[in-house]
């Protein structure tokens, strides 16, 4: 069953004006280039290391000794202990939910609900991952960090809600990107326990287009002299393979119109001037490239090789069909409410995905929204997909 939910226009509020100032100031210089990606702070964020008993077991066999997983909590636990909203981030993101979508951890969120969210198994802010110390060895495991799955990452969370957070039952599970398909895997915990779900910009498992363009940023590390084949030395980590990574990346999450409106063939330098013989510069440098470039070196300051290499290969895991009947056997057990959003302009995980998601699924409310920004949008449209998100939960959840 599919319904339609009207996309909302964005909110009229002070900060809603600080995005849009921010969009359209745009810095010369490469280090000053503007980053829509906002960082704020939030005074009742509270940030804590689960520390699992025992081994942590994965689906290959594998098993992970001492593991940490980094979390932060907004709002308050209630006496059912059920009015949790679990947001799962995007690939590069981690628990600090308000320094990049803050708008679903405001007051009407966190008034209401327990909002969680953790770093992911395998990422490099704070949960275990490839950097992290291996107990065997002392060192970190680098390379021989062992493959993980989306069914890996969920099976551990769960554990921290239900461990360290004492969870009864899960309002509503949320993520955009990687962390949409987190949502969808989540679901299969069962409406007992995930009372509904929200998936955006994601599809029921990654395709060919997804895994290439994954692969393409595996390639540009792996090409790097410096990447040893994973066991780089720390003090030199292949920085200009990653950094390239992230520059392909960056324009997969963001769409021809996008790039156009805020760059066009606007200048970073101006020609020299002042001396007609000299003419213009013979590679004129443009602002587009400035800005990708500094989208790469601040990547390198943030991220770890081998847990960008880990998360990658995590998402093309991804199928929520696998072992379950094929993909659509599958989402038609979920039977609980569920939103899903797609972005109209995202080329990354084109909007059709969405909609044949919602279509299989037996209770399925389903939103286009419409941006210029791609597969970013669920990001730079955050005012947006929070009314779309309150709007489904008050709807179709709560009530």
């Amino acid at each position: 069953m599919l319904s339609r939910v009207r996309a909302l226009s964005c909110l009229h509020h002070p900060r809603a004006a600080v995005f849009a100032m921010a969009r359209s100031c745009f810095s010369a210089n490469a280090h000053a280039v503007e980053d829509e990606y906002k960082q704020v702070a939030h005074a009742g964020a509270r940030s804590g290391v689960f520390r699992p008993r025992g081994s942590v077991v994965l689906e290959s066999g594998a098993q992970l000794e001492g593991v940490e997983v980094a979390y932060t909590t907004y709002g308050a636990l209630n006496e059912a202990r059920d009015n949790v909203l679990v947001l799962c981030h995007a690939l590069t993101g981690d628990s600090l939910v308000h320094q990049y979508w803050d708008a679903m951890v405001a007051p009407r969120w966190t008034d209401t609900y327990f909002v969680v969210c953790s770093n992911i198994l395998g990422s490099c802010y704070g949960t275990t991952g490839p950097a992290s110390e291996n107990p065997a060895t002392g060192k970190p495991y680098g390379p021989a960090f062992p493959a993980i799955t989306m069914r890996d990452a969920v099976a551990l969370q769960k554990r921290l809600l239900q461990e360290e957070l004492g969870v009864q039952r899960v309002h509503s599970v949320i993520g955009g990107s990687l962390g949409g398909m987190l949502a969808l895997e989540w679901a299969f915990e069962g409406a007992d326990f995930v009372r509904s779900f929200v998936a955006i910009a994601c599809g029921s498992h990654q395709s060919g287009w997804q895994i290439g363009h994954g692969e393409l940023q595996r390639q540009a590390i792996y090409m790097d002299p410096l990447f040893q084949n994973g066991a780089y030395d720390p003090a030199h980590p292949p920085r200009q393979g990653l950094a390239l990574a992230r520059q392909m990346a960056m324009m997969s999450y963001r769409t021809h119109a996008a790039y156009t409106d805020k760059f066009g063939r606007e200048l970073a330098e101006t020609p020299t001037s002042g001396d007609a013989a000299a003419g213009p510069r013979k590679h004129p440098r443009f602002r587009v490239q400035s800005y990708l470039e500094y989208q790469g070196r601040k990547f390198l300051s943030r991220f770890d090789v081998n847990a960008y290499l880990a998360l990658l290969h995590l998402m093309d895991t991804h199928d929520v069909g696998r072992g379950r009947g094929g993909v659509d056997c599958a989402l038609q057990t979920l039977t609980q409410p569920a939103l899903v959003v797609g972005v109209e302009s995202d080329v990354l995980y084109p909007i059709a995905e969405q909609q044949a998601i919602a279509r299989a699924l037996p209770n399925a409310s389903f939103a286009a929204l419409a941006s210029i920004h791609g597969h970013d949008g669920f990001l730079l449209e955050q005012d947006r997909i929070s009314d779309l998100i309150a709007a489904f939960l008050d709807d179709r959840v709560t009530k």
